[in-house]
Formats: structure tokens, C-alpha cells, sequence
């Protein structure tokens, strides 16, 4: 089961996106979008942190969640306030940080 299975099993509705370009203008597009969750590795030119680290710039209220294999967050490349899950973890360990994480 992949995330975006894992969100809409847990009732979120999700918008998913080929690339962090796509995610980025479709989040500037959507103010009803209410939250982002990356992976650190993604398709195309810009990798989850930088993806992170420029919602954060255009939202800065927007919660924001980077789930990787890595053993730890990169603290420097983490955006203020953004949350870190690391895998392994279940699909109940992303929700139940989401629940008190995301408003929707």
C-alpha cells in the first residue's frame, strides 16, 4: 500500500503529483489544499526538501510533513515547523501524526 492509499484509507482526500513542480503549483493554485506530504526523494528536478522549503515560503501556515527511509531529518534543510517521519513506520504511525498535525 502506497501513502496516498494509506491517507485515503484514513479519510483524507489527496491530491498527488508526478513532480515537486506540479505539487508546488497546484498547492500556490489551491488554497482549499490543507497541508503538504512529501517524500525527500521525488520525480523531476527538485527533491522533497526544497519541495518543503518553498511551500513553506509561499504558505508559511501550511502543515507540513517530509516522510523518508533517511534515519533522521537534515535539520538544516527542514523548513520551520515541518514535521519528520521516518520509515519504516505503519500506515497507522503517518496517521496518527496527522491527526493532531493537519486541520482537515
Amino acid at each position: 500500500m502506497d501513502l496516498g492509499d494509506v491517507l485515503e484509507n484514513g479519510g483524507y482526500e489527496t491530491v498527488q503529483c508526478a513532480s515537486a513542480e506540479r505539487a508546488l503549483g497546484i498547492i500556490q493554485a489551491r488554497p482549499d489544499i490543507c497541508g503538504l506530504i512529501t517524500d525527500v526523494e521525488l520525480s523531476g528536478k527538485t527533491n522533497g526538501f526544497e519541495l518543503a522549503t518553498a511551500v513553506s515560503e509561499a504558505r508559511p501556515q501550511l502543515p507540513i510533513v517530509i516522510v523518508s527511509g533517511r534515519a533522521a531529518p537534515d535539520p538544516e534543510r527542514m523548513p520551520k515547523g515541518a514535521k519528520f517521519i521516518a520509515r519504516p513506520c505503519t500506515g497507522e504511525d503517518i496517521l496518527s501524526q496527522l491527526r493532531g498535525l493537519l486541520p482537515c
